[in-house]
């Protein structure tokens, strides 16, 4: 990897952290990080609601999306997309990637 705009992944936690559909709040490179693991796959969204500013780690998580506490609002873990009001705007998701017991996640440098 090279060049201003790549990521680097850094190490977020152990796979054997992470309990099904239960996120895990983290913090990487300064950023607030959700890891989820659902349905075979790990994800890392940003543990922020583009809507009301709370984690979104102490949400329900149903499928590939996760609900956040204070208003409901669902964003799916693929996209970041909303899937629920009152949230309308996207809150960033992160690469990932498994090595031995290691859930790395891609942050880019700022």
């Amino acid at each position: 990897m090279s060049g201003p705009e790549s990521a680097a992944y850094v190490r977020a936690c152990a796979l054997s952290e992470l309990a099904d559909g239960e996120p895990l709040a983290v913090e990487l490179k300064d950023e607030p990080v959700a890891i989820v693991r659902t349905e075979g796959q790990v994800f890392a969204i940003r543990d922020v609601c583009s809507h009301a500013e709370v984690p979104l780690s102490e949400g329900e998580v149903d499928g590939c999306t996760i609900e956040c506490w204070l208003h409901g609002s669902r964003f799916d873990l693929r996209t970041g997309k909303p899937t629920g009001m009152p949230a309308t705007e996207p809150v960033p998701v992160y690469p990932v990637k498994i090595e031995d017991d290691d859930v790395l996640v891609a942050i880019e440098e700022s």
